[in-house]
């Protein structure tokens, strides 16, 4: 079975971990940002929660490459961006994952992101089947290769804290060694695909309340009925879940910024998305890079990109479609030839 064998092939491995995270807060933000206000509660609820778990894991995750030594990378040149319909990072390719307004395959898509590993899958770090065997094999090197105090050396480091960040799914807390840094990795893999065996995640285990796993939140909106947290997996005997798949805006799968007229101003709104878009990153990356605080801004950017992405979903597009957000990467003013033609690549592919 291939490991990881050295504290740099860690680290590499734990970049890519922060662009796995990356890659699916777009998705869950663009079903969530169609979600008409007066419908839907519960699954905008459901994708709230989520949304707010996957920023904790990226945080966590840049908090266990910060105490290594290692800075976070979430803009290019260093960072690989995430196009649509694309792979997840360095997965096996067994599915794409799309931009897409809530509806049933987005829904499908999701489940498939957060699928348990089968019982006795093997850690997988590359080319993996399923995130948490992923994890597993990040698992195994940080309690292999962290045993030596010596090496984590950025356990000083600035790190994004409870002081900085707050939402749900449990606190951002300092990495400052083995111990803390398998906790970070363990609470991603359970809330992600849960317990072995249960529905539920890790949570309690910091002190929170139980709650479902990602995966059997979205399972439960597939088969529309809610898990309790004793059920068992795949079989939910909670209340049914009423969804109305209508009261959604239209976005066009896969939106993108060229493909937008400029007659009407569309494509002005798209590119102001973007560049929104592209100064959270920058923030997320500042705030990883040893000015925490700046997730604080990162937060209100978030806020006012959503603002943005719903406008452009009330603007009719083609074909019954409205606009939608593209996620595009656009450099900033005064940035380097290599800085942005790595960011024009990224928007061809």
């Amino acid at each position: 079975m291939k490991q990881i064998d050295t504290i740099k092939d860690l680290c590499d491995h734990l970049q890519t971990a922060v662009e796995i995270e990356w890659s699916v807060i777009p998705p869950y933000l663009c079903a969530l940002w169609s979600l008409h206000e007066d419908a839907n509660e519960l699954a905008a609820a459901i994708l709230k929660d989520v949304l707010m778990e996957e920023m904790l894991h990226l945080t966590l995750v840049a908090n266990v490459l910060i105490a290594l030594g290692r800075r976070p990378l979430l803009v290019p040149p260093d960072a690989k961006l995430p196009v649509y319909p694309g792979f997840l990072p360095h997965s096996d390719d067994a599915f794409q994952v799309s931009l897409l307004p809530f509806s049933e395959d987005a829904v499908k898509t999701f489940r498939r992101i957060e699928q348990p590993a089968a019982a006795g899958a093997p850690p997988q770090p590359d080319r993996y089947a399923t995130i948490g065997q992923f994890y597993e094999a990040l698992i195994e090197a940080v309690n292999r290769l962290g045993k030596d105090p010596a090496v984590w050396k950025g356990k000083g480091d600035p790190q994004v804290t409870g002081e900085y960040y707050y939402g749900g799914g449990g606190a951002a807390f300092r990495v400052d060694g083995l111990a803390k840094a398998v906790d970070a990795l363990e609470l991603i893999t359970w809330e992600g695909e849960g317990l072995p065996g249960r529905v539920t995640d890790g949570d309690q285990t910091l002190g929170e309340p139980e709650e479902l796993a990602h995966f059997f939140r979205f399972d439960e909106l597939l088969k529309r009925r809610q898990y309790t947290l004793e059920d068992n997996p795949g079989t939910p005997t909670g209340p049914p879940i009423l969804l109305d798949y209508a009261a959604v805006r239209p976005m066009v799968p896969n939106p993108r910024t060229s493909t937008y007229p400029t007659a009407n101003g569309l494509r002005a709104m798209s590119e102001a998305c973007d560049m929104t878009y592209s100064r959270l990153l920058q923030q997320l990356d500042d705030a990883f890079g040893g000015n925490p605080a700046r997730m604080i801004v990162a937060v209100q950017t978030m806020k006012q990109l959503g603002t943005q992405a719903v406008a452009l979903m009330n603007v009719p597009f083609k074909g019954g479609y409205t606009a939608g957000p593209a996620f595009e990467w656009r450099p900033p003013p005064g940035a380097t030839k290599a800085y942005a033609s790595s960011a024009s690549s990224a928007a061809a592919r």
